[in-house]
């Protein structure tokens, strides 16, 4: 509790009067801040424009995906198929020269292409087979192209493969001695094909291959016995 006036000395109260005087006096307070509030800026017409081919752009393209596959669920597209119908083994000769031995063959070979799809043209822009021998390859023949298969159609194609001086590896050219020796020779051939599918004023083009496995009887008049073939 403070002391009273008249119980303090005068020099204390002459101190005190002293002190008091000697302060600063007290600043005011601040002014509260301002808000400023900015101009609305507004969209330019440039902006509007680009906002709108966008969105017709995003439209066109929803459209145009609904359109594709309503044609594909309708058509339901299928790959055109490669088999061999038939093979006929006309001759084979291994030959033992150095450095390497050689075979010398004579294949023919029914190819039958034909195109699965009810309500679409397929053409072939280009076609190729090879023939092959335990991986190594013992022939090539382009087939005849372009060629048009229609909807529902299909074709024989003859392709003959003739080996001529192809150097195999001597454990390959005693496997072939062997098969001819059983009466059971083993061929694979390969097909590459780039197909364009035709429908309406749509085109589109793919690739597609194929693979089959043919065994046939020793020559020269060797048959077809068996085949397995794969389109893919």
């Amino acid at each position: 509790m403070a002391t009273p006036y008249h119980v303090q000395s005068p020099r204390s109260i002459l101190l005190k009067m002293i002190a008091t005087k000697q302060q600063p006096p007290a600043l005011p307070p601040p002014p509260p801040p301002k808000l400023i509030l900015q101009p609305r800026q507004r969209t330019s017409p440039a902006m509007w424009c680009a906002a709108i081919v966008c969105f017709a752009f995003s439209l066109l393209l929803i459209a145009a995906g609904a359109v594709i596959l309503i044609v594909f669920l309708a058509v339901r597209p299928r790959a055109p198929s490669f088999d061999a119908a038939g093979a006929t083994l006309n001759a084979v000769y291994v030959g033992s020269t150095s450095p390497a031995p050689y075979v010398n063959g004579d294949m023919t070979v029914a190819a039958n292409v034909s195109n699965p799809n009810q309500k679409m043209d397929v053409v072939f822009r280009s076609a190729a087979v090879e023939l092959f021998f335990g991986g190594r390859r013992m022939a090539a023949q382009a087939l005849p192209a372009p060629f048009v298969q229609r909807r529902g159609q299909s074709q024989i194609i003859s392709v003959h493969m003739v080996s001529s001086q192809v150097a195999l590896p001597p454990e390959l050219a005693v496997a072939m001695v062997n098969q001819v020796r059983s009466n059971r020779v083993v061929y694979t051939i390969r097909g590459t094909f780039k197909v364009q599918a035709k429908l309406w004023f749509w085109h589109y083009t793919y690739s597609m291959s194929a693979l089959c496995d043919l065994e046939l009887t020793a020559p020269p008049c060797g048959v077809l016995v068996a085949r397995r073939c794969i389109t893919r």
